[in-house]
């Protein structure tokens, strides 16, 4: 790679993500880093950690503009709007705002949290994930969410008339669902729907409460029967799929997840928050400290709570962008990913595999990119064990 290509990388567009890890409730499927805050958040005091982390990480990456700023957790709706706005507005001093940006920020549909939602449009948020997962009061209450199907409406409606960009997550495989009873669900959620939806698998992970409890997903054939079908009625509805689980039209994809993606820099910070940087032409990889009381001390006791920053391999993160690259419906961009690995991205493919995944009818390739079809990115685990050279 060039040192052209080397500073072109370190002035793309950048993304950061602000990861809130406080929950009302933890969900029995959910491992990620989320915990039931049992004593009142001190919001000034997290506001001043986030913003002197984020100063850590822009003394890094000077005058790269960002093109969106995404808050996860965790739930962020239970953040404070002034907290919010304090972030923004400290992201918007330290660095310079793309054009159009983008800020996202992840809610529940509980009555208290819907009420923050013009708060936090006047804070700088533009497009809301609404964490809606089943509109069903009995499926609702085995999913361990403590709202129900009634607040779960009234928050997209009041979605829809406070954000021009929204989005709501549903969740399929589970347990006892039928593909009639999901072709229901699929078509009332197209009546509630903004320009964005998400879907995603029920997958039991080990630790969680679910697993612990011996509850069984839908089985695979199931599972692929339910994909199937999402993917059919969202594409006939004017949603097509843009990544595996992921459906918007066109324009209004989310435009922080579709980035990283792509395979472009991200800052995260936050307890538990990864990032990717490109720092003086090599890629680094971030992680902050996961547990948030030992995140907040050491950010207040020495300006940033980073746990590893370690330097990735070139082959690592070509591989890593390879795996997120093909969740994609476009696919890889084979001169994009020149562009970033320093290499084309067949340089990382096995030619016999890829041969056979396109005879049937599994992957795509010409000059300009390499994509997994929709019966590919159904099995995407196994193709990209297929394709990639080890």
């Amino acid at each position: 790679m060039t040192d052209r290509e080397d500073r072109a990388r370190e002035t793309d567009p950048l993304g950061v993500y602000v990861h809130w890890p406080f929950c009302l409730s933890k969900c029995p499927y959910c491992d990620f880093n989320s915990h039931v805050a049992r004593d009142t958040v001190d919001q000034g005091r997290w506001a001043k950690a986030l913003i002197a982390e984020l100063t850590h990480y822009a003394e890094a990456t000077p005058g790269r503009p960002v093109a969106s700023i995404f808050f996860g957790g965790g739930t962020p709706s239970l953040m404070a709007a002034e907290t919010v706005a304090a972030v923004i507005d400290a992201i918007r001093r330290l660095w310079p705002a793309a054009a159009d940006q983008e800020v996202s920020l992840e809610a529940n549909p509980s009555s208290v949290e819907t009420a923050t939602f013009p708060a936090l449009r006047d804070a700088g948020v533009n497009r809301l994930s609404i964490g809606v997962q089943a509109l069903d009061d009995a499926d609702l209450k085995a999913l361990g969410r403590y709202h129900n199907a009634r607040e779960a409406l009234a928050a997209l409606a009041l979605a829809r008339a406070t954000f021009e960009r929204f989005s709501f997550d549903l969740i399929y495989a589970r347990p006892g669902q039928t593909l009639a009873g999901w072709r229901d669900e699929l078509a009332r959620a197209l009546d509630l729907a903004g320009p964005h939806l998400s879907f995603y698998q029920l997958t039991i992970e080990p630790g969680t409460p679910f697993h612990k409890d011996g509850v069984a997903a839908a089985g695979p054939d199931e599972g692929a029967d339910l994909f199937d079908a999402t993917q059919e009625m969202l594409a006939a509805s004017g949603l097509p799929a843009y990544e595996i689980s992921n459906h918007a039209r066109p324009g209004f994809e989310c435009r922080h997840n579709l980035n990283i993606w792509r395979g472009h820099d991200y800052v995260g910070v936050g307890p538990g928050a990864h990032g990717r940087l490109t720092l003086d032409g090599r890629d680094f990889g971030t992680h902050q400290i996961h547990n948030p009381g030992r995140w907040l001390e050491t950010v207040e006791r020495r300006g940033d709570g980073t746990a590893k920053r370690r330097p990735l391999k070139a082959r690592d993160r070509a591989v890593e962008r390879i795996m997120m690259g093909l969740r994609l419906a476009e696919g890889i961009d084979r001169g994009r990913f020149r562009r970033l690995a320093g290499a084309d991205v067949l340089d990382f493919i096995d030619p016999g595999a890829l041969a056979r995944a396109r005879d049937e009818g599994y992957a795509a390739v010409d000059d300009q990119h390499l994509a997994a079809t929709a019966e590919g990115r159904l099995r995407l685990n196994g193709l990209l064990k297929a394709l990639l050279v080890s």
